[in-house]
């Protein structure tokens, strides 16, 4: 019961016949975090900065941007079997372009949220769940090279996108900056999806994307909650501590250590999801989630531990950095060996929707921390609580 397409010798040959598949995916990645979670600081620091609006007004939007963004990801694998892989990745690249346009040349509040409703639409249709389902059409035997791979995109965007955009809109005001470089990257990304991604009628049909399995069936089991509640927290404290690390960063390190610190914790990432990716298929994927979530925890002590120490904070963020990527990378991994490969699709959104509900609040949570202990000690405390659970709940699952 596979829908990864039929061919002659594919276990052997599976990277080599469809590493364009890989490449457009890696693309599609590079343009989805670039502009649906690298650009989300620069739209708010920008907005902030031009319009005179309150962090408040704008983060909140960025927030609910997020939570329609979860409430769509139940919906990719819908979507996917309605439109074929390529159309779904081109129209969600699309419409996060446009989504982000409109977010940052708006000129009143409510358009501004109409912005980050249409980026929902787009993060859902160009990100982690509609990649690796897509990638699942093709991979069977090398699925975790492939899709460790292809989301290496979401840490490039770090360093590519998110400076670029911070640049160019020094320069030519945000509202300007993101419909530019959302057109170039089009140009890019767009051809190489028609080229890397096979239409339905070319062997990838809708009938490969269809689900055995109800939403509510999936939801009902600890199987699937073993996999969305562990990864969803370890990304809330992934996400709302990446949010806050500049801001503790900056009395130990000065703004260029703290930039620097940042830019090393992309690095790694990438580092990280390179090392595991040629091993990622044979080894018990559970282990390896809950080792990554622990050395994240390893790497928040040393930080809070040290915080006068240059060295021990830049060790720190490397450290955390290794597994940024792979904690989005796992996920689909685990659900690949212990679901039906027909439900992928769908447990892989409501997995990342669990997820993406969590994190949604974690940085509102962490700020609240903060202001209510008068530092970030208890923020990175409630951090390494939370990857340790998440460690722990990931083991608990039940055998395959």
């Amino acid at each position: 019961m596979s829908n990864a397409i039929s061919l002659p010798g594919r276990a052997a040959s599976e990277l080599r016949r469809f590493w364009p598949a890989v490449v457009a995916c890696f693309v599609t990645a590079v343009f989805g975090w670039g502009f649906g979670f690298s650009g989300t600081s620069v739209y708010l620091a920008e907005l902030h900065r031009q319009r005179g609006w309150s962090g408040a007004l704008i983060a909140s939007a960025i927030t609910v941007y997020y939570l329609l963004g979860a409430l769509c990801l139940m919906r990719v694998h819908v979507a996917l079997r309605r439109l074929g892989p390529g159309r779904l990745l081109a129209a969600g690249t699309a419409l996060l372009g446009l989504g982000a346009t409109m977010f940052c040349r708006s000129q009143q509040p409510w358009q501004m949220f109409a912005g980050a409703a249409l980026m929902a639409g787009g993060w859902a249709g160009c990100t982690s769940t509609a990649i690796a389902t897509t990638l699942a059409l093709y991979f069977q035997r090398q699925r975790g090279l492939a899709i460790t791979l292809a989301l290496n995109g979401a840490s490039t965007a770090g360093f590519t996108v998110g400076p670029l955009l911070v640049l160019l809109s020094q320069r030519l005001g945000v509202g300007d900056a993101v419909p530019v470089v959302a057109v170039a990257g089009l140009a890019i990304v767009l051809p190489l999806i028609g080229i890397g991604i096979p239409t339905p009628d070319a062997g990838v049909g809708p009938e490969a994307a269809r689900a055995d399995m109800r939403a509510k069936d999936v939801m009902r089991t600890w199987r699937f909650w073993s996999i969305a509640l562990p990864f969803a927290l370890a990304l809330a404290a992934q996400v709302g501590l990446i949010v806050h690390l500049v801001t503790f960063l900056m009395p130990h390190l000065g703004a260029s250590g703290a930039a620097t610190a940042l830019a090393l914790t992309s690095v790694a990432a990438v580092a990280g999801r390179l090392v595991l990716a040629g091993a990622i298929d044979r080894l018990h994927q559970r282990r390896t989630a809950a080792a990554s979530f622990a050395s994240q925890a390893l790497g928040v002590l040393l930080m809070t531990a040290l915080p006068h120490r240059p060295e021990a904070l830049y060790a720190g963020c490397f450290l955390f950095g290794l597994s940024v990527g792979n904690v989005i990378t796992i996920p689909a991994l685990i659900i690949q060996r212990e679901f039906p490969t027909r439900a992928f699709g769908l447990v892989m959104g409501l997995s990342t929707a669990v997820a993406q509900f969590t994190f949604a609040l974690a940085p509102a949570l962490l700020g609240v921390v903060r202001d209510a202990s008068g530092g970030y000690a208890a923020v990175m405390v409630l951090c390494m609580a939370l990857q340790l659970s998440g460690s722990a709940l990931v083991l608990a699952g039940p055998r395959r």
